[in-house]
């Protein structure tokens, strides 16, 4: 379980690098990585008027790294919530549909839920209504990742902290992003198609060469 947690917390930021990496190689957004000139442009217009730090880089460095070291830790109280019902309650008892239909079943409901969200403009604010319905494609995804860390320890807390790191590190984009060519939240990155079939990928790889616990006692 321990060991577990550790790949919770740094591998789901390490997936999140992965997908940054892979949809700026596929040219679905630009890195800037000199001026950071998407991060600027977000603190321009977050504080307009205002004068900027001296050195955004530095700035988009400092809260990589918090959000890597730190922000997983800060992230586990909101994410418990989430993991104690979805991963924790729910997924055992949907365990008697066999592993892959209780994984996608509960990744669809979590999805699902999503939806008040997601209906506002939270994730992909392009799509009006079919933002609920393509937030349900990644939910299934990376659902399937905590689930595989939930029945892989028999704990819940892997996936809480897994869901954290995700939370804490997701924005990563928007930090390195290139003003000039800017990322769409559909296409690129941890939350859009290329990080989603990413973790989708990862996930069957998991479940098929690691095998998992099918009987997980869960939380009253």
């Amino acid at each position: 379980t321990v060991a577990l947690f550790a790949l919770g917390w740094f591998g789901v930021a390490l997936i999140v690098v992965v997908a940054v990496a892979l949809s700026a190689a596929l040219g679905l957004f630009g890195l800037d990585l000199d001026g950071f000139s998407l991060f600027r442009q977000s603190l321009e217009q977050a504080a307009p008027g205002r004068p900027l730090p001296p050195s955004p880089g530095a700035l988009a460095a400092t809260q990589i790294a918090f959000a890597v070291l730190l922000a997983p830790l800060v992230n586990l109280i909101p994410a418990f919530g989430e993991e104690w019902g979805w991963r924790g309650w729910l997924l055992p008892r949907l365990m008697p549909l066999g592993t892959w239909r209780a994984v996608l079943v509960s990744g669809v409901i979590w999805g699902a839920w999503h939806a008040p969200l997601t209906l506002r403009g939270y994730n992909y604010p392009e799509l009006g209504a079919w933002a609920a319905p393509f937030f349900v494609v990644f939910c299934v995804a990376f659902g399937a990742l905590l689930g595989w860390l939930r029945l892989r320890s028999g704990s819940v807390w892997p996936a809480v902290v897994g869901h954290g790191s995700l939370n804490a590190s997701g924005g990563l984009m928007l930090l390195v992003g290139d003003a000039a060519h800017p990322p769409s939240l559909v296409l690129a990155g941890i939350t859009g198609l290329v990080g989603s079939a990413l973790l989708a990928v990862l996930s069957f790889l998991l479940f098929t060469r690691v095998p998992v616990r099918t009987a997980v006692p869960a939380p009253n």
